[in-house]
């Protein structure tokens, strides 16, 4: 199916599946791929790939965004027994030959594999080509925007929650929510919060990303509400250099090397819990030039450290010289 991606790329995504039928398309679409370079963003995707360099003479690229051992932790269904057997000795198995791709990509300094054949840190720092130039605030409703993944490990429950409490900010929270338990946590949320509620807060789904970032025109802040989890706590989320690249006021987890961030910038405030996101919110509104000092060290932070030569560059110019261009 056509997905929404950047205007002068073609996505298309192959929807939900069953295990069965993802097995099936790791090992084929590799084989069925027609580029020369083979970009894998998945681990499960890796050993099909790999066949497909041995037996039809494709450049494997290996794009690793996480600790995938750490990322079961953090997942109900690799708790029982089996299946954390099964999900580890898969991600064991896939992080073997990702460290034997022709080049293998790690989006930080601590996600492994720490060695490989050829190891490119290309860390999650923002692609400016979509991102709107830092704006105002709109004075007519204090509003706050989230964009990623929708789930409450990542901050789902916890930004409800904080709105609610504000009794004035809107939320706008774009991304799929494909978690079932997640869906059903939200259905509920629905059924029996209050229409006054519902009414401030929006949820857009999966957008390209022009049409994403365009929601930070006139928005405050930017949430970051990530729940503490092995996964996460030595993670910097992209979302948070974003927000910062254009201008919003951020309130934050205290993991710690999002705390670190959030701090250095002076670009907002690190909370505990919901409760504290939303006395944070409900003070911006109240103490204005307070909001207008985090986002000017939003901005003054971004032009130093997100300004100059972009490591997505570095990573299309090794991926074309593995294409032969």
């Amino acid at each position: 199916a056509a997905e929404a991606g950047p205007a002068d790329c073609a996505v298309r995504t192959l929807g939900a599946r069953s295990a069965k039928k993802r097995l099936k398309a790791d090992l084929t679409l590799p084989f069925t791929a027609r580029g020369k370079v083979l970009l894998t963003v998945d681990p499960d995707m890796v050993p099909g790939a790999t066949l497909a360099r041995w037996f039809k003479g494709r450049k494997v690229v290996a794009d690793v965004h996480e600790d995938y051992l750490k990322l079961l932790k953090d997942r109900a269904w690799a708790r029982a027994s089996w299946k954390k057997f099964a999900a580890t000795t898969l991600v064991r198995i896939c992080t073997f030959w990702t460290k034997r791709a022709h080049l293998t990509v790690v989006a930080d300094d601590h996600v492994p594999p720490m060695k490989g054949r050829d190891r490119l840190v290309v860390k999650n720092l923002p692609d400016f080509s979509f991102l709107p130039e830092p704006g105002e605030p709109d004075r007519e409703a204090p509003r706050a925007i989230y964009i990623g993944d929708v789930r409450r490990s990542r901050g789902l429950q916890a930004m409800l929650a904080a709105v609610e409490g504000t009794y004035t900010w809107e939320l706008d929270v774009v991304g799929p929510v494909l978690n079932p338990d997640d869906q059903a946590w939200l259905e509920n949320w629905r059924a029996t919060s209050s229409e006054q509620v519902r009414n401030r807060i929006r949820f857009h789904g999966r957008l390209d990303p022009q049409k994403a970032w365009a929601l930070a025109d006139g928005a405050w802040a930017g949430l970051v509400l990530l729940d503490d989890t092995p996964a996460f706590r030595e993670a910097v989320p992209s979302k948070l250099y974003e927000y910062l690249a254009v201008g919003l006021a951020v309130v934050a987890t205290p993991l710690p090397r999002m705390a670190e961030l959030v701090k250095e910038s002076a670009a907002g405030e690190v909370v505990a819990d919901p409760a504290a996101a939303s006395a944070t919110l409900r003070r911006w509104s109240e103490q204005y030039d307070e909001l207008l000092q985090a986002r000017r060290g939003a901005r003054e932070w971004a032009a130093e450290h997100l300004a100059g030569a972009s490591q997505y560059d570095a990573l299309a110019q090794r991926v074309r010289a593995l294409a032969g261009h």
